[in-house]
């Protein structure tokens, strides 16, 4: 059976085209990829891109050894996945050296610590502010709350949460001797 090769006048055309060249060589098209692949978890990803590679650019006419040129074409797309493969991997590798941008870059225990003496500090503040203003306080830089969040809470305008913190702030530097320089 002799296959219609290239003079493509539209997709539909060329699926076609593709479909029949796979259903007539498509078990040589698959050992060829599992010959020239390392991983056999990519065999079928390889065998449904050249499927859409053969749909883009057909067997152009006047080829005489199909399969000579399918194995040519096969391997050439096998190298340039390849290619591509490292390439992105080099790149996401060169991306997490250049943004190495951890959280918390100490040991667990150090965490641990840093956890615990966050906690004493903001039981320090309840000691030294009032109750409103040490809450909205701990709220904001203990929880990481934004005011909104943090008047959602309380049940408080945003604008009382704003002055809560901020005169509690300025208690708080008035009333610490290490923190008159912040």
């Amino acid at each position: 059976m002799p296959l219609p090769i290239a003079n493509t006048n539209g997709c539909a055309n060329s699926v076609n085209i593709a479909a029949k060249v796979f259903a007539e060589y498509g078990d040589f098209i698959r050992a060829v990829i599992r010959y020239n692949t390392k991983d056999e978890s990519n065999v079928d990803d390889i065998f449904q891109d050249f499927f859409l590679a053969l749909v883009y650019k057909p067997i152009p006419e006047g080829i005489q050894n199909i399969k000579s040129y399918l194995y040519r074409a096969i391997t050439n797309d096998i190298i340039d996945c390849t290619r591509r493969v490292k390439r992105y991997q080099e790149y996401m590798h060169k991306y997490g050296e250049n943004f190495n941008c951890s959280i918390n870059k100490s040991s667990p225990g150090d965490a641990l610590i840093a956890k615990e003496q966050m906690g004493k500090m903001f039981e320090l503040l309840k000691g030294r502010l009032p109750n409103s203003e040490a809450r909205a306080i701990a709220l904001r830089y203990g929880d990481n709350f934004n005011t909104g969040e943090i008047a959602k809470k309380m049940g408080l305008q945003k604008a009382t949460v704003r002055r809560y913190i901020s005169v509690g702030l300025k208690k708080l530097r008035q009333s610490l001797p290490f923190l008159k320089g912040s």
